[in-house]
């Protein structure tokens, strides 16, 4: 039962059918908040997305397994591929922000961000998952709030946490009658509006991309489908559109892994050197 559930939850979203016979249904939101299929009324209940996350999380896990097992001095292929990934973002976002210093230190962390982020992302593009599982705010959040404390930590261990919240809200050279007007300015801003629109942003992408993928292909199959014989041709034109989609959300979703790992940087390097 649970089989036939996952099979059939793998298909929602990915060609509506149309009530009024046309073949056509746009693409809606409800494509990121599917039924369920597994324990449901639980802690645990499984629907499409969760088990997208599930499956791009175990992917991950396994790549870099794999390629753990098989790292040798001189690198294959693979291991290069890899080891290019993880000094990508430790020589070009975290050193290059950060410095060599900090830049080691906090490496990790922004590694993980951007290979978290990064895979599910890209499952919006995999055909069988065709969904980008940080459509929905949960990831997202969790990300931004991994990243809030990042940048937290950070200020707090390189300037003590009087010395850093001092700093953080009120900053250098703003005179004293200010400061009522200064600081929750600065609050709203540093503490709550830098997770904020971290999450916003990366879900607002992911929302986005899916929604043009799914219009083209499901424009496709009613052209191809139901359409009238003078109306097919259309359906190469969206069919085509829908392969040019897939490449662009590609890149879109190295792009925001990329944004979203920059911009912690930018917030860690913020934090550790107080002006």
């Amino acid at each position: 039962m649970i089989t036939s559930a996952i099979l059939a939850a793998g298909t929602v979203g990915a060609l509506p059918a149309s009530s009024d016979g046309s073949g056509f249904e746009p693409p809606s939101m409800d494509d990121f908040f599917p039924a369920p299929f597994a324990f449901q009324g639980t802690p645990f209940e499984l629907n499409r997305v969760m088990m997208v996350r599930l499956i791009m999380a175990c992917a991950l896990v396994l790549v870099f397994a794999i390629g753990a097992a098989r790292a040798r001095v001189v690198p294959g292929r693979f291991q290069s591929a890899l080891e290019l990934v993880l000094d990508f973002v430790r020589k070009n976002v975290a050193e290059e922000i950060l410095g060599p210093d900090f830049g080691r230190r906090y490496a990790p962390v922004l590694t993980t961000i951007f290979l978290g982020v990064l895979f599910l992302n890209i499952s919006g593009v995999i055909p069988g998952l065709q969904i980008a599982s940080t459509g929905v705010v949960g990831m997202p959040l969790i990300f931004a709030i991994v990243s809030y404390i990042a940048f937290f930590y950070a200020g707090v261990r390189a300037n003590g946490i009087g010395r850093y919240l001092k700093g953080s809200l009120a900053p250098r050279g703003v005179p004293g009658f200010l400061y009522p007007l200064i600081v929750p300015i600065e609050f709203l801003s540093t503490f709550i509006l830098r997770p904020l629109t971290l999450t916003v942003r990366l879900m607002a992408n992911m929302i986005s991309g899916h929604l043009l993928l799914a219009l083209c292909f499901v424009a496709t199959n009613a052209l191809f489908v139901y359409a009238s014989a003078s109306l097919k041709a259309l359906g190469a034109i969206t069919l085509a559109a829908g392969v040019a989609f897939i490449v662009f959300e590609a890149f879109v979703a190295a792009l925001q892994a990329y944004i979203f790992t920059l911009l912690t940087a930018v917030y860690i390097d913020s934090s550790v050197r107080m002006h």
